[in-house]
């Protein structure tokens, strides 16, 4: 799509299909890494990878602003035609992943080394578990760069780029866990280097996909221009309040995690795979809030109220559409669903009991992940951080009342409200995000 183009059911389909396909292939990397070292002799090697895996989860969702932020900067940028400014642009954010991947460098093996301490594993988990890390901490770079690519390919309404770059970030990283740890026999190591060569060989590509826009910024560059304080403390700003905001989601999962683990093994355990769903769901309806972050994002650089309104309606519809439809295959396949993630009856059956929370899910979630793409694009990331904020803020409320009167019913009663709180928080911004009238 170009800017200007039309906003139909096609066009909107045209970008969210590719995200969706994208995000599928993201759960077989992990489901290969577990399968490659669970043939390993000993448990440690599962551990080690899945607790390597864990800290890399959180240390880069963190930087997940490099991605939102960007979508919407460039998706106003392209809205408002301005092909020097969107040049600009794009040296900035790859500048700015630059940066912060070389601070990952330099900070990384300290952070790596106190969140092994934390998490309190064996000696040998440990052992292997900071092995996997310190070699894909050389990756940040590459991984950051990945996620300022992303980011303006979603801008530019070019996702069909972002599913290529997914692709070949996913299927190299199983190739060569295939390669480096059955064949050559490298364990754990294998695994890390089989990511870390995955994600310089994509963020190569990122890059080269991106030539048309380097050459013609590096043929002329203006570097006065890219680092002036004024647009680069925008970036920032928007950045910093992107930041707070997922800070402030990755403390809300992961307060009910705690607080599964009070209910004992069998309800952690069970609550754990149910949160697949609830992720898988994410995968599905995400597709449809990228394409809200760059249909509204062009429309508020366009200054087009008419266009912006026609891209809430018309992603939104079928986000609803789809969130139906997600409901509809969890009522009647979620207990076979449940079966792929365990064969341990107990966990099967605690998983059951709760199953219904997954149901109304994507029913209750759906409002709130489009408003984070409506927001995005039009750049009310102040709003976004304190909606988050406020929102997670009831969400503990509610854990505490709610869990000691109804258990685990009391807990997902919490994370539903806690979805639905997150659209009603932001309603009230809405007209801030509709944008000026030329």
């Amino acid at each position: 799509m170009i800017s200007g183009q039309p906003i139909t059911h096609r066009a909107v389909w045209s970008m969210a299909g590719p995200i969706i396909l994208a995000n599928l292939s993201v759960p077989l990397v992990g489901a290969v890494d577990t399968a490659v070292v669970g043939h390993l002799p000993g448990p440690e090697y599962i551990g080690a990878v899945a607790l390597g895996a864990l800290i890399f989860s959180f240390l880069y969702w963190g930087f997940g602003f490099l991605r939102m932020g960007t979508t919407g900067f460039v998706a106003r940028t392209l809205g408002a035609a301005d092909h020097a400014a969107m040049e600009r642009l794009i040296l900035r954010v790859l500048l700015l992943a630059l940066v912060f991947g070389l601070l990952v460098l330099v900070l990384g093996r300290p952070v790596v080394t106190l969140a092994l301490w934390l998490i309190e594993g064996t000696a040998e988990v440990e052992r292997l578990a900071g092995t996997y890390t310190h070699i894909r901490l050389w990756s940040a770079p590459a991984t950051l760069c990945i996620y300022v690519c992303t980011g303006v390919f979603i801008g530019l309404k070019n996702t069909r780029y972002v599913l290529t770059l997914q692709l070949v970030l996913n299927l190299t990283n199983v190739l060569l866990d295939l390669i480096f740890v059955p064949w050559l026999g490298f364990g754990v190591e294998g695994v890390a280097w089989a990511t870390l060569i995955a994600e310089y060989l994509a963020a190569g590509l990122g890059l080269w996909m991106l030539r048309p826009w380097l050459r013609r910024a590096l043929d002329r560059p203006d570097w006065g221009a890219v680092l002036a304080p004024g647009p680069m403390a925008e970036l920032m700003k928007s950045n910093g309040h992107l930041l707070v905001r997922t800070l402030c989601l990755v403390f809300a999962f992961s307060w009910f995690t705690a607080q599964s683990a009070t209910l004992g093994e069998l309800v952690l355990a069970a609550n754990s795979i149910l949160l697949h769903l609830q992720t898988f769901m994410a995968y599905g309806l995400d597709g449809f809030a990228h394409a809200a972050e760059s249909l509204t994002g062009e429309a508020s650089g366009a200054r087009n109220r008419r266009r912006f309104r026609l891209a809430v309606r018309m992603t939104t519809l079928w986000a609803a559409i789809v969130a139906l439809v997600i409901a509809a295959i969890y009522l009647a396949a979620g207990p076979w669903l449940l079966t792929l993630f365990s064969d341990q009856a107990p966990v099967l059956e605690v998983a059951g009991k709760y199953l219904p929370w997954m149901i109304l899910s994507p029913l209750v979630s759906v409002w709130s992940y489009q408003l984070d793409g409506i927001f995005i694009g039009s750049g009310n990331t102040r709003e976004m951080q304190n909606a988050m904020a406020l929102s997670t803020a009831i969400f503990v409320a509610l854990t505490w009342m709610l869990l000691p009167w109804l258990g685990n019913h009391g807990l997902f009663l919490a994370l539903t409200l806690f979805m639905g709180v997150r659209a009603l928080t932001l309603l009230p911004y809405y007209r801030r995000a509709l944008p000026a009238k030329a």
